[in-house]
């Protein structure tokens, strides 16, 4: 797992050249960003250990395997780190996988898997964790999340986009990465989220897949626009 840092305060951890989780520094500590596949574990640990501060809290942007594969054994070497995720993605990590009537496509996709560990906080649109705000981004899942550090202007957005395979918003096929858009539960919610999230015009953009993006407000709302020509309804 390759260990990068991206300005101050964001590193970005790659396990497979494609498969990402983010620490994000705070005076006294390390936010862990997605728990990333299942095994990645000793690689993260061993990723704090050389920046030399200790993981404090676990967020998670959504319940996919690939971003809560090693929850549990992380949890088991760190019991005291407060983990959250959404109250909605929180149900996926239960073990329940229905969907509410009126709320979207009747089935989740993507890899879904139950985990032990239990959130100790659930995380609504605006709550804060540390110096990020919580941005609430359904779509790719029903309860994804993207968190925003007020810091810097890093944009830390899951799922919400893709770099992989060249950018798109959740929902738009990457051919040579197909994973994100065959995974998405809900493309039209996922492309206003897309939008709502170009719309903070951050400095930075880290999404689970691919390379992180300097000054991407541009290139966002491009992929975005290219996502609304497919839901006219959504246009600015």
């Amino acid at each position: 797992m390759s260990l990068t840092q991206h300005g101050s305060q964001l590193f970005q951890l790659a396990r497979f050249g494609a498969f990402n989780s983010y620490f994000m520094r705070e005076p006294h500590g390390l936010t862990l960003i997605d728990a990333n596949l299942p095994g990645s574990a000793p690689a993260i640990l061993k990723a704090a250990q050389q920046i030399g501060l200790p993981i404090t809290r676990i967020v998670l942007t959504h319940a996919h395997s690939d971003h809560v594969g090693s929850l549990d054994a992380l949890h088991a070497a760190l019991p005291g780190a407060e983990v959250s995720i959404s109250a909605r993605d929180a149900r996926i990590l239960a073990g329940d996988f229905s969907v509410d009537a009126g709320e979207g496509p009747a089935k989740l996709r993507g890899g879904l898997t139950a985990t032990q560990t239990r959130p100790d906080r659930l995380l609504h649109d605006g709550d804060r964790v540390g110096p990020m705000r919580v941005v609430a981004a359904p779509g790719h899942t029903p309860g994804h999340l993207a968190f925003y550090d007020e810091r810097d202007g890093s944009l830390i957005a899951g799922d919400a986009f893709q770099v992989a395979g060249g950018l798109a918003v959740a929902g738009q096929l990457r051919p040579l990465f197909p994973f994100p858009a065959l995974a998405t539960w809900d493309a039209r919610l996922a492309a206003e989220a897309a939008a709502r999230l170009a719309e903070l015009k951050p400095s930075r953009l880290a999404v689970g897949h691919g390379r992180v993006l300097e000054q991407p407000t541009g290139a966002m709302w491009k992929v975005v626009q290219a996502a609304q020509r497919h839901s006219p309804k959504l246009a600015r």
